[in-house]
């Protein structure tokens, strides 16, 4: 982790351009700026890793936090575990979205959890990116690319699915609702998950619950193959990943 300071969102992203040569040529890093909106700590974790703080740090409300990702990160995950406390040896537990009974996740972890999801080419090609409801919410996230070519469009949401999470899907800790899981992971059908006869586009369609996550995060997976105003792409960009936004 290269900053990480409560500093206006215009002057989040620092660029530091890394020179690897691979097959004979030069492939640039690319740039990670993780920011928290929410009013509430939350502690980002992603896999692989490594060249973010080794998978896992602690981020308090109007903090960011830079990193430069090198040219063999071509894919992964991002999300925020929220509620969690950990020691001075990095042991805790995290009430959603944990990786286990650590601060660095090396795993992918437990739903329900809104996930940032990156395909990324070398230079000139085409990135591939998503923000994912479809294991589950538990932040607002927006992933926003930077300098990159393309439509380079915004994914994600601002709406806090919480707020208006089907009762049954709830997940609730004192009385507040701190996630929202899926229809598929409650009620384990073949049509919520898309699976046996709806294991297709053609016959994977949406559902009452994926139009609520839908209605909440339009930009976002509410479901499988929900990929025509989910999934965008870019060249060559650098990527800001927003929890929350000054609403929550």
């Amino acid at each position: 982790m290269e900053d990480q300071s409560p500093t206006p969102r215009g002057s989040l992203l620092v660029l530091l351009v890394v020179l690897c040569f691979l097959s004979g040529g030069a492939e640039s890093a690319r740039v990670f700026t993780i920011v928290n909106r929410c009013k509430t700590t939350i502690w980002p974790a992603a896999i692989p890793g490594d060249s973010f703080g080794g998978g896992g740090f602690e981020l308090r409300p109007g903090q960011s936090a830079v990193f430069n990702a090198p040219a063999s990160w071509t894919s992964g995950r991002i999300w925020a575990r929220t509620d969690c406390n950990f020691d001075a040896r990095g042991n805790g537990s995290c009430v959603t979205g944990p990786c286990g009974p650590t601060l660095k996740c090396g795993v992918a972890g437990s739903t329900p959890a809104s996930l940032a999801e990156f395909t990324l080419a070398g230079s000139g090609g085409k990135d591939y990116y998503d923000v994912s409801l479809v294991d589950g919410f538990n932040l607002p996230v927006m992933i926003t690319p930077v300098n990159g070519k393309g439509k380079c469009g915004a994914a994600g949401c601002v709406g806090d699915l919480r707020d208006d999470c089907p009762p049954e899907l709830a997940v609730k800790v004192e009385g507040r609702t701190v996630a929202c899981r899926s229809a598929c992971d409650v009620f384990d059908t073949d049509q919520y998950c898309c699976r046996g006869v709806y294991g297709g586009p053609n016959t994977c369609k949406p559902t009452v619950y994926s139009n609520k996550f839908k209605d909440a995060c339009p930009t976002a997976y509410s479901y499988a193959y929900d990929d025509p105003t989910s999934l965008f792409t870019c060249y060559d960009a650098d990527y800001i990943i927003t929890f929350c936004s000054s609403r929550y």
